[in-house]
């Protein structure tokens, strides 16, 4: 158990709503934390848009002396963003639940076919693999980052651009950040790793001890 002195964000993939962090985010409460659980309009902006004016508004929110990220997908990529530009005294440690951080190569083999935009928004656009991209224009991190990346796919015509392993939308390699403390792949898809109990057993893990267990 933890003190409600340690909040915690949680930040949404492409395409999703808070909703699809809500176990995730019961889990955190019940350990104590004060948690945030973000919503923001993931298809209307720009990733640099949406970290500014969302993760500010969402850190208003938070109380105590420590923040920390759990975050799924792009959420990962907001982050990045986000602490490009703005120090944050009090930040803790960082979850990225299968995250872009070196693009995707599935917005690669799309973002050029009628209906991606539309479907994406303009963040959707910005998560290819190009050395101009924003996931690959952000560095390596400088904080306390652990991410896990799923090797399940319900996706299999998706899985076919990526390379292997991968959860149907980044492949295991993309999840990678220079900088990161730890990282650990485990039998979860892309869409639904964030529901995992195990996804959920870890997160919780490396938010308390800032590794995960490979043990376990």
């Amino acid at each position: 158990m933890t003190s409600n002195s340690e909040s915690v964000v949680l930040l949404h993939g492409l395409a999703r709503t808070r909703g699809s962090m809500e176990k995730m985010a019961a889990a955190l409460s019940d350990l104590g934390y004060h948690c945030v659980n973000l919503g923001y309009p993931s298809t209307r902006f720009d990733i640099q848009t949406l970290a500014a004016e969302h993760i500010d508004k969402a850190l208003k929110a938070c109380c105590g002396d420590k923040i920390h990220f759990v975050t799924h997908s792009m959420g990962g990529i907001l982050v990045r963003q986000y602490l490009s530009i703005n120090p944050l005294p009090a930040l803790g440690r960082v979850v990225m639940l299968g995250p872009p951080n070196q693009g995707s190569e599935v917005v690669d083999s799309l973002k050029h076919f009628p209906g991606f935009k539309w479907i994406n928004g303009p963040a959707g656009m910005q998560l290819g693999t190009e050395r101009d991209s924003v996931p690959n224009s952000l560095g390596p991190a400088n904080f306390e980052l652990g991410v896990i990346a799923g090797t399940r796919s319900i996706n299999l015509l998706l899985s076919t651009l990526l390379p292997d392993p991968n959860d149907g939308k980044v492949s295991v390699a993309n999840t990678k950040l220079d900088g990161m403390r730890d990282h650990i792949c485990l039998p979860v898809t892309h869409p639904f790793m964030m529901n995992s109990g195990a996804v959920i057993a870890q997160t919780v893990h490396f938010l308390a001890h800032g590794r995960f267990s490979h043990e376990a």
